[in-house]
């Protein structure tokens, strides 16, 4: 399906020396902060949940904790300091290692939930020709205060024109849209609203 098979090999060799290289730092940072989150929040540190991978086959996805357990909208279960965690968007550190596992990429499609692959039409389905990523070219053009028609739209233009080069741009605009934290919500939500179909 798609290109993936033409630049997955280049881009899998290239997100593994990336991490290589700068484990020195995000390593440190994953430990400090699984232990600022375990000292603010308690257990578990990490939340888990099942999300749809290439071609829609399931992977448990790791992220840190930032609500508390228990009934209620996102924005009633998200702490003060989830919130600031979510800020920074350092709650998706951890995915660094559904990289490694080779689950996820750097750049693709956001994975969202496996319950959400039904509903897809047959055009926005396509954004599981590739694995998912932790940013993607979506998240540097308005992240969750998209609409979901937009967000996906945008997914299936990453995999039409996808290249090394625009995977260096995307982390490179990733940077600057954490920096001065836009799209983390959506209106009037605590992340991103559900997708009906």
């Amino acid at each position: 399906m798609g290109r993936e098979p033409d630049v997955s090999a280049v881009k899998r060799t290239f997100e593994l020396i990336l991490l290589a290289i700068t484990a020195v730092l995000w390593l440190p940072l994953l430990l400090l902060l699984a232990g600022v989150v375990w000292l603010g929040m308690g257990r578990p540190v990490l939340f888990r949940q099942v999300r749809a991978g290439r071609l829609g086959q399931p992977f448990e996805l790791i992220k840190f904790r930032t609500m508390r357990p228990g009934p209620g909208n996102d924005d009633e279960r998200l702490t003060p300091f989830g919130r600031r965690l979510r800020a920074t968007s350092l709650d998706e550190l951890p995915q660094l290692l559904n990289v490694l596992r080779g689950d996820m990429a750097l750049v693709g499609p956001r994975p969202l939930p496996l319950r959400y692959v039904p509903r897809y039409t047959p055009e926005q389905a396509r954004r599981l020709e590739v694995r998912p990523g932790i940013t993607g070219w979506a998240q540097v053009n308005g992240r969750n205060a998209l609409s979901w028609p937009e967000r996906f739209k945008l997914d299936v233009w990453y995999i039409e024109h996808q290249s090394l080069w625009l995977d260096l741009r995307i982390l490179l605009l990733t940077v600057l849209k954490v920096l001065r934290r836009e799209g983390i919500a959506g209106e009037g939500e605590a992340t991103m609203g559900e997708f009906l179909g």
